[in-house]
């Protein structure tokens, strides 16, 4: 089976970074995935960015696992549709069938809706997710039989906290079976065999700060959102799970990391190619 570098990095207690992926594009996709060793995952970005989830996303994945033949990022898809809307099942099933390691449910904002995603995301007799992909297996490097026996504890089911009724009831969330469970706390058996989950709560701070009434972060969020996104860090940990926030340049992230975050955005794509081409620009014309 392909490596998948997040999983590991969360089972070895290790800081995940990572980018967004916004625009579509085999050779952009592979470009990111070979910028750096450092890269755990990256990140398809189906709901605001321009990608779209079919075809888009399984290009965009098939470009990501194959980049690096050994030890590459993961790659995994934040789907269009939010917790509010019910069309959310549809866009789970076409990510996991496109090849990807884990996707992101964005506005999850009860424990009703987390589990609904959970149940999505499995297979039987974990979840109702339905099987039939001619794509998974292969971007995974494995045979259909080991897919179907290794993709439940292998795939991340990831929740965005980012509104103020998602922060409300974040505990509730977090106690989801299958969201926000390492290995350590959630071990299932099922056929003789100890599941191994890796999921997430991803911070959203950009459409909390909105939710909550407040500016988008510029770098940083409000002193009160701040405190809203250490309550979600602290519950998320209190209860042993993962915690995972964007942000948007390397100094930052690395502040992200002292706190305790296990998975954190970087950059974007865009975001750094238009500060490379300003930096080298910049320094060209002195």
């Amino acid at each position: 089976m392909a490596s998948n570098t997040l999983l590991n990095a969360f089972r070895a207690n290790k800081t995940a970074f990572g980018v967004w992926l916004t625009t579509g594009g085999v050779f952009h996709a592979r470009t990111i995935a070979q910028a750096s060793p450092h890269l755990s995952w990256i990140l398809i970005d189906c709901e605001h960015g321009i990608i779209p989830l079919v075809p888009g996303a399984t290009e965009s994945v098939s470009a990501i696992h194959s980049a690096v033949p050994k030890g590459g990022p993961s790659a995994l898809v934040r789907i269009p549709a939010t917790g509010i809307s019910t069309g959310t099942g549809w866009q789970i099933k076409y990510a996991l069938d496109a090849g990807a390691s884990g996707v992101l449910v964005p506005m999850v904002s009860t424990a009703e809706k987390a589990r609904e995603v959970v149940a999505d995301s499995r297979f039987p007799p974990l979840g109702r997710r339905g099987f039939g992909s001619p794509f998974a297996h292969v971007h995974w490097g494995v045979e259909v039989s080991e897919y179907l026996a290794t993709a439940n504890e292998n795939i991340s089911v990831m929740v965005q906290i980012e509104t103020q009724e998602a922060a409300k009831n974040v505990e509730e969330i977090a106690a989801v079976d299958g969201i926000g469970k390492t290995f350590a706390i959630l071990s299932i058996d099922v056929d003789d065999r100890m599941l191994l989950f890796e999921d997430v709560l991803f911070v959203g701070p950009y459409d909390l700060s909105i939710s909550l009434g407040y500016p988008t972060p510029n770098p940083d969020p409000h002193p009160d959102v701040e405190g809203v996104i250490q309550k979600i860090l602290k519950a998320a940990h209190g209860a042993g799970k993962k915690c995972a926030i964007y942000c948007s340049s390397g100094p930052q992230a690395a502040k992200r990391a002292a706190e305790g975050f296990d998975m954190i955005n970087v950059t974007s794509d865009i975001g750094a190619l238009s500060q490379g081409i300003s930096e080298s620009l910049a320094a060209a014309i002195q």
